[in-house]
C-alpha cells in the first residue's frame, strides 16, 4: 500500500518576539529571508556581514538606532537553503525525526512591506508568508547518524557546523535534510484583501480553526498532503510562477487555477511572547 505523505508547517525566521523586526517584503513581491539572532555568539555570520537582495546588508533592515549594535550580532543561520538543512534541539521539534523521504517540510515566516527609500511601511501590518520548503531526503536524531553522514549531509547546519554547539546539543538534536526538489521561494504575494481573501481561506483550511491563532504555533503542524488545502503540488508551484493577478497559481499542469496565495494570513503583531526562549536558540 502506498504511504500517505506528510506536509509539515513550521514557523521560522526573525520576528517581533525574536530579533525585533519582520523579514522585508519588497514592492516586486520578492523578499529577504532573515534568520533569528545567535545568542550563543559562535556563528561566522552577522547581520553586518551577511547580505540579502541587491547586496544589501541585513543590518540595514533594523531601525537606525539599533544598527550599530546589531551589525556585530551573530546570526543563527537555520534553516539554511544552500544545502537545505534544518536542526533543532528543543523538545517540541522532536517530532520532525519521524519525517520520511518525500514528505514536505514547509517553512513560513513573518514579512512586512519595506523599500529602500521609505523603509518599513507601517501602514502595512505584518503577515505570515510561505518562505520555502524541503522535500525531505533524510531526517532523524543527530546521535543516530554516522559521523560521515553528519559531515557530508549536515555539515553546513548551524547546530553541526559549530563544534561547541553540537557537543552540547547532539543528544537532543533533530536534523532534517532536504533533497533536490527543495527551494527557497523567490517571491511572495501580498494579501490584496487584507486577510479576508483566499489566503485566509487557505490557512483556515489547513489549520481547521481560527487562522490568526497560527501565530502561537511553535510546534510543527503535521498534515496529510491529501487532506490539507495546502497540498504538495500547490506548495511546489509557489514562489516563482505567480501570475499578475495576486493569488492565482497558473503553474499547475492540469489547467486548474488554485485561488490561493503565499500569504497564509494577516496578523496584527505576529510575535509569540511564550515562544521567545524556544525560538531564539
Amino acid at each position: 500500500m502506498r504511504r500517505m505523505k506528510n506536509l509539515v508547517l513550521l514557523r521560522v525566521g526573525i520576528d517581533a518576539g525574536c530579533g525585533g523586526i519582520q523579514g522585508p517584503l519588497f514592492t516586486d513581491g520578492s523578499f529577504d529571508f532573515v534568520c533569528i539572532p545567535d545568542n550563543k555568539r559562535v556563528s561566522v555570520h552577522t547581520y553586518g556581514n551577511l547580505c540579502g537582495k541587491d547586496e544589501r546588508r541585513l543590518v540595514d533592515y533594523f531601525p537606525e538606532s539599533r544598527r550599530k549594535g546589531m551589525a556585530g550580532q551573530h546570526i543563527h543561520l537555520d534553516p539554511e537553503f544552500e544545502t537545505f538543512t534544518y536542526g533543532d534541539p528543543t523538545t517540541p521539534k522532536r517530532s520532525l525525526r519521524t519525517l520520511k523521504p518525500g514528505d514536505l517540510l514547509v517553512f513560513y515566516c513573518g514579512l512586512q512591506k519595506w523599500d529602500a527609500d521609505g523603509g518599513w511601511n507601517r501602514e502595512h501590518r505584518p503577515a505570515l508568508y510561505l518562505a520555502g520548503f524541503f522535500e525531505v531526503a533524510l531526517a532523524g536524531m543527530a546521535g543516530d547518524f554516522e559521523k560521515k553522514v553528519l559531515k557530508t549531509e549536515f555539515g553546513k547546519n548551524f547546530h553541526v557546523r559549530y563544534r561547541t554547539v553540537f557537543e552540547k546539543q547532539k543528544e537532543d538534536l533533530v536534523l532534517v535534510k532536504g533533497g533536490p526538489g527543495s527551494r527557497l521561494f523567490r517571491r511572495g504575494a501580498p494579501d490584496q484583501q487584507h486577510g479576508k481573501g483566499p489566503g485566509r481561506q487557505a490557512a483556515q483550511g489547513a489549520f481547521s480553526g481560527n487562522a490568526e491563532g497560527v501565530r502561537q504555533f511553535w510546534r510543527p503542524r503535521f498534515y496529510s498532503t491529501k487532506s490539507t488545502t495546502l497540498g504538495g503540488p500547490w506548495v511546489r508551484g509557489q514562489g516563482s510562477s505567480v501570475s499578475g493577478r495576486p493569488g492565482v497559481d497558473r503553474s499547475g499542469g492540469n489547467g486548474t487555477h488554485h485561488h490561493l496565495h503565499l500569504g497564509l494570513l494577516r496578523l496584527g503583531q505576529p510575535h509569540a511572547p511564550a515562544c521567545r526562549s524556544r525560538r531564539c536558540r
